[in-house]
């Protein structure tokens, strides 16, 4: 079969001939139709990814998810025990869903991995409720904009959202958002605008994908002088803008605050279960409903190589078919 191998770290993959992985227990083999690249693919590719594998003598298939076809034709969104760019793959019988007519395999695998960074953090580590004021920390990003929509899904009453790219932020006010924020003012002005939110909608959640400077910016932002304050829950899902901050102690004595993550290794598997029979059904139908709106770029296979390192503009995703 041909697939995209990467041989050493940090090379590029290389559209090949591979050998057609072998079927274990619990697992289906699947005709695989459209696989989409995401940072963590690359991050788990390259090594910088905690989750990242030790190379294999030999090489291997890269790619972690994917819309395959089953022997019977059911199309369908899978996680993958071998690696997903490839005509054939291998995925667990109980990491499948079923997708429905109106969403086409595109948008359907570009949607997965920002429903599975945003939706799980809202639900499960944040425990959104109706009414409450939704913070989005890197929103012009593919996910960010997607877990605008899925907040709002979720009852949200407020969402603010951050972001570097002006149009894109103002592409987020027509998905939703109701107030936009841009990271490229001075410190000085981006605290005070989060210190004027809180104090008149306080804030109850953020959803973090920078992490980094921005993330003390905000968190200094929510600083109490002592009175009671408002309970805030802050979920660090990325860190495009870094990967270590400082935070005073002070900020946390001063909050109500709930400082948590939403990543591999931190969801229960109930939690997991959960998302595979009813977040990622709910959320495909939402898509084929034309509710949850995504903008995909789409490439070949056979061209992995030149397209691998290709600059995707804010808010769009690259799909890779076969």
């Amino acid at each position: 079969m041909k697939a995209a191998v990467m041989y050493q770290k940090g090379e590029l993959p290389q559209y090949t001939d591979f050998q057609e992985p072998t079927i274990q227990n619990n697992e289906v083999l699947v005709t695989v139709k459209a696989v989409a690249i995401k940072h963590f693919d690359k991050g788990k590719a390259t090594g910088k990814h905690y989750s990242s594998d030790a190379p294999r003598e030999g090489g291997r298939v890269i790619g972690g998810d994917g819309v395959c076809l089953m022997d019977d034709g059911t199309r369908v969104y899978g996680i993958g025990v071998s690696g997903m760019l490839a005509e054939k793959a291998l995925v667990e019988k109980d990491r499948i869903v079923k997708l429905p007519a109106g969403v086409s395999d595109v948008a359907a695998v570009a949607l997965a991995n920002a429903i599975i960074g945003s939706a799980m953090g809202l639900k499960f580590k944040a425990d959104i409720q109706p009414g409450d004021v939704v913070l989005i920390n890197g929103a012009t990003g593919f996910t960010g904009r997607v877990a605008v929509q899925i907040a709002m899904h979720y009852g949200a009453k407020k969402v603010i959202a951050t972001g570097r790219n002006q149009q894109s932020l103002e592409d987020l006010l027509e998905l939703g958002a109701d107030e936009i924020i841009s990271v490229k003012q001075g410190d000085e002005s981006f605290i005070a605008q989060i210190k004027a939110i809180h104090a008149a909608t306080p804030i109850d959640v953020i959803i973090d994908y920078l992490w980094g400077h921005t993330a003390e910016m905000i968190l200094t932002g929510l600083t109490g002088k002592g009175s009671f304050t408002n309970k805030t829950r802050f979920v660090s899902v990325g860190s495009m803008s870094g990967d270590i901050i400082q935070l005073s102690a002070a900020n946390l004595r001063s909050v109500d605050l709930q400082l948590t993550g939403s990543g591999l290794g931190s969801w229960s598997k109930l939690q997991v279960a959960e998302l595979f029979s009813e977040i990622l059904p709910e959320m495909f139908q939402l898509a084929a409903d034309g509710k949850l709106k995504v903008e995909t770029i789409e490439v070949k296979l056979e061209n992995i190589a030149e397209l691998w390192d290709l600059e995707v503009p804010d808010g769009r995703r690259l799909v890779v078919t076969i």
